[in-house]
């Protein structure tokens, strides 16, 4: 590493280790979570925690992007370890997608993320903090019959979460629900600027005051009231290890005896074009929120990701996306650079191999505080309002695309937004390539830009406006482009012409226009 590259992490270290510190408290329950949801062991989940952390970072040009386990694909893990028939034999379908995703990194393919319109990434941003709100409500009120899956956007996981929190009003801790308001109240506190610029501000992220607090107010609630402590299931879960050879001793690797079944290569092949896909939404995503507009090299990505795939896949881990939620609440609480997520990844390892125990103390309601915040922050009503006032050519793909991903899941959801978009470029296209002005019986049609087959419907309304014995001038001297059938629909509007008396003139400057030109 070149010496002003370390000078350049080390200038925003201070702001790097405090992010790192809220992401790893962020990333523990949604580790442990996703695994549980895939229908893994829950160690896989941390290590795909640490290797995202780690070793993806290390190979990514994304500063601010944080990789782990992605509760979207958890249903196709889920299925895919029952497909194959065991867990190690879906480590080799890991393996297998890693190396096929640092094969489309070499012949890129991470230029797709730059199709993505700009109205779709905020909405998908948005639709992720509204997300995260609703299925954090029944944390916040202590309900915490499952959080697995936290960061998911799938159908049946979302209106489960309107149900969590019905169900959550019936069964509310006292204790859980002060602890996340109190949590909540600091964390917008910790937002104005007296506090932000002050000494503590600074050094002390507000995410952490809001786990020790959370976990120093259950304590003493332990001690004074025993009956209102929070249980065991309102706590992070983390399994114990007892020094480096009891985590080595997880470890497991794959089964290549599985490698002549053709079901491998299917469900390699579709992990590693949803894993891509997701990675690739989500760094375009964080490069819109980064604060000082680097745009990160999508090819160098999806081979970080391929490498992290392969390192995750021989060790037991499962697959790994980069994830907004990490992501965002890494941009949100400061990280600068790429050390806030490889540091987070450290953090990781040091607590399963040696502070398991302690950070069992914490309760999920002050971590379901810290995703709220984060969730406000990517939905807030600023940014509707912004996109609101850009007109309905960037709002109505924007909302669209929102609700598409609460009813159905983020790349189904991308979709209907994608396509959405689409639609708004065609009718943007479609009034705007083409112009007609009248002047003393004289007609002018202008094509302003490229022209092609969406343009004809309304070449064709102009042509038939222009009345009999007049002239029509077709000007296309602007045009890098017109395409066939628009010329076609000239020239046989040039026919009937001269039996309307109208005097039609060609201005067709076009290279690929040859055959008219002449005409």
């Amino acid at each position: 590493m070149r010496t002003e590259t370390l000078t350049y992490y080390f200038r925003y270290l201070k702001d790097d280790i405090r992010a790192s510190v809220v992401v790893f408290l962020v990333a523990i329950p949604l580790c442990l979570g996703i695994a549980l949801a895939s229908g893994a062991p829950l160690f896989s989940g941390l290590i795909a925690g640490i290797v995202g952390g780690i070793v993806v970072t290390l190979f990514s040009g994304s500063q601010l992007s944080v990789s782990g386990p992605a509760a979207g694909l958890a249903v196709i893990v889920f299925m895919a370890i029952e497909t194959l028939g065991s867990f190690q034999a879906f480590l080799a379908a890991v393996v297998l997608a890693g190396i096929l995703q640092l094969l489309m990194g070499y012949l890129k393919a991470g230029t797709i993320g730059a199709f993505f319109p700009s109205s779709v990434i905020k909405a998908m941003l948005s639709a992720i903090g509204l997300i995260l709100i609703i299925k954090q409500i029944p944390h916040a009120f202590g309900y915490d019959k499952r959080f697995e899956g936290d960061e998911s956007y799938m159908q049946e996981s979302f209106l489960t979460s309107f149900e969590d929190i019905v169900s959550a009003f019936g069964h509310i801790s006292i204790t859980a629900t002060l602890i996340s308001a109190l949590s909540l109240a600091i964390l917008f506190l910790w937002e104005r600027p007296r506090i932000k610029e002050s000494l503590v501000g600074r050094y002390l992220p507000g995410a952490l005051v809001v786990v020790l607090l959370g976990v120093a107010a259950n304590l003493t609630v332990a001690t004074s009231a025993p009956e209102l402590a929070l249980k065991q299931s309102h706590l992070v879960s983390l399994p114990n290890f007892f020094g480096i050879e009891d985590f080595v001793s997880q470890l497991q690797g794959p089964d290549w005896s599985i490698l002549s079944q053709g079901s491998l290569y299917t469900v390699a092949l579709t992990i590693a074009i949803i894993a891509s896909i997701e990675t690739l939404l989500s760094v375009e995503a964080v490069d819109k929120i980064d604060p000082f507009k680097r745009i990160a090299p999508t090819n160098r990505e999806l081979k970080a990701q391929g490498i992290g795939n392969i390192v995750s896949g021989l060790l037991g881990g499962l697959p790994i996306t980069a994830v907004i939620v990490r992501s965002s609440t890494n941009v949100y609480n400061g990280g600068k650079t790429k050390m806030s997520a490889f540091l987070h990844g450290v953090w990781l390892l040091l607590a399963v191999l040696f502070f398991s125990a302690y950070l069992n103390y914490i309760p999920l309601a002050s971590l379901a505080a810290i995703l709220l915040f984060v969730g406000y922050k990517l939905a807030s009503p600023a940014l509707f309002r912004t996109i609101y006032h850009q007109g309905s050519e960037q709002f109505i793909p924007f909302i669209v695309t929102i609700v598409a991903i609460l009813l159905t899941d983020l790349l189904i959801g991308i979709g209907i937004g994608m396509a959405t978009g689409l639609f708004f470029v065609i009718k943007t296209n479609y009034h705007k390539a083409i112009s007609m002005h009248r002047e003393n019986g004289t007609y002018t049609i202008v094509f302003h830009k490229s022209v092609n087959f969406l343009n004809k419907a309304l070449l064709r309304k102009y042509l038939s406006e222009v009345e009999e014995g007049s002239t029509l001038i077709i000007d296309g001297s602007k045009a890098e482009f017109i395409d066939h059938d628009i010329l076609e629909t000239i020239e046989d509007f040039k026919v009937t012409a001269k039996e309307k008396g109208i005097n039609v003139e060609s201005r067709l400057y076009v290279p690929m226009a040859t055959s008219a030109q002449s005409a």
